[in-house]
């Protein structure tokens, strides 16, 4: 037991360290510039979509909406009947000055059916900068002139948006939204901060045609799961400049049941330990509280340990979650951090085990090297 109190010691000490690494990172990031807009260039919009998320059409309707001279719309789904299209075509008769297509893809010859889309849409565009983003993405109307003038930069190649994960009407998602304004986002702010930004973040991204058709397109990523870090990745080792963008956005995460979003949450957490293994295991360090609270009932009587990572944790969470991309939820119900906290950590945990997830009623195997496969039989609720 000794020994056990000595090694959660320095665990702790190292997660508190991390907590404090996690502060200054965001201070950093704050403190960067904000470019001026000096010569506007046309934006091509990719949109992939696939039946109706929950605020669709707010979601769509905040593209619609951008204060900027000249962009265009693409939206790309498998076929006619999909619902989301009664949803474009409302849109597109509510802004008819906006330019805005819908592009019928088929049903995807690749694994990943996402990147298939935006290989579709791209091959439409008519701009050399794109944005990419998810369906369930809500923006400001400064998207695309913040992300104008961050390119105006011509070594740039790729920005990635960080956003202020929003959870529905049901406590896990509204824990998963913590979880991703805290862990996910401090992950990002200090490994920019130590390494500089070398990935990409899914939900809202914006690149130069010239970089993706020089890492060979979305093609070359057809068998990945987690394209967004992998494009990022591959357009940094080609010398093109990668960025977070000033711009925060929105991800809407919708109302899940329990199940649902366990299996959602596992995809990613499993994905993301293929394709970064180490950093997968560094993330013990990014649970302070769970730790400490081990350490607590190892060594009763240091509880002072525990009161100050607790000091910590909750200066990181102020840090990411309020001042980085303004979200009340931990000011208004602070009580979900630590359950948050303890939910992660166990969800770290089970990210070791199992190779298998579940995707839009499909199950798929996750290889060693971060590529995903369609496997035989139902999809278990929960992968495998």
């Amino acid at each position: 037991m000794a020994a056990l109190a000595w090694i959660l010691l320095a665990l702790v000490a190292g997660a508190t360290v991390y907590s404090a690494l996690v502060v200054v990172a965001a201070i950093g990031f704050l403190a960067h510039p904000k470019t001026a807009l000096a010569d506007p260039q046309p934006i091509s919009i990719l949109k992939p979509l696939a039946g109706l998320d929950e605020g669709l059409a707010e979601n769509l309707r905040s593209f619609f909406r951008q204060d900027y001279p000249e962009f265009e719309l693409l939206f790309a789904v498998r076929e006619a009947s999909d619902p989301a299209v009664a949803v474009v075509e409302k849109l597109r008769a509510e802004f008819p000055d906006v330019p805005a297509q819908l592009v019928l893809t088929g049903e995807p010859p690749w694994v990943n059916p996402k990147c298939y889309s935006l290989d579709r849409m791209l091959a439409q565009a008519r701009y050399e900068l794109v944005v990419m983003s998810d369906s369930d993405t809500r923006v400001g109307p400064d998207l695309l002139a913040t992300l104008a003038a961050e390119f105006g930069d011509p070594g740039l190649g790729l920005a990635s948006c960080l956003y202020r994960a929003v959870g529905g009407r049901d406590l896990w998602t509204r824990l998963e939204a913590i979880g991703l304004n805290t862990e996910m986002l401090a992950g990002v702010l200090v490994d920019g901060m130590l390494e500089g930004i070398k990935f990409g973040l899914g939900p809202v991204m914006g690149a130069r045609r010239k970089a993706i058709e020089a890492v060979g397109g979305f093609a070359r990523f057809q068998n990945y799961l987690t394209e967004d870090l992998l494009m990022g990745r591959r357009i940094a080792e080609r010398g093109f400049g990668t960025i977070l963008s000033s711009c925060v956005v929105e991800h809407r995460l919708g109302t899940q049941t329990w199940r649902a979003n366990l299996a959602h949450r596992l995809r990613w957490i499993r994905g993301g330990r293929r394709m970064r293994p180490v950093a997968y295991v560094a993330q013990l360090f990014t649970y302070p509280l769970p730790l400490a609270l081990a350490l607590w009932a190892v060594r009763p009587g240091w509880w002072p340990v525990v009161g100050a990572v607790v000091a910590v944790r909750l200066a990181s969470a102020w840090a990411t979650a309020v001042l980085v991309v303004r979200d009340d939820v931990i000011l208004g119900r602070p009580w979900l951090l630590p359950m948050q906290d303890v939910m992660g950590f166990s969800l770290w945990i089970a990210g070791f085990f199992g190779k298998t997830v579940a995707w839009r009623g499909r199950r798929y195997l996750l290889n060693r090297d971060g590529t995903f496969q369609p496997v035989g039989g139902a999809s278990h609720p929960l992968g495998g």
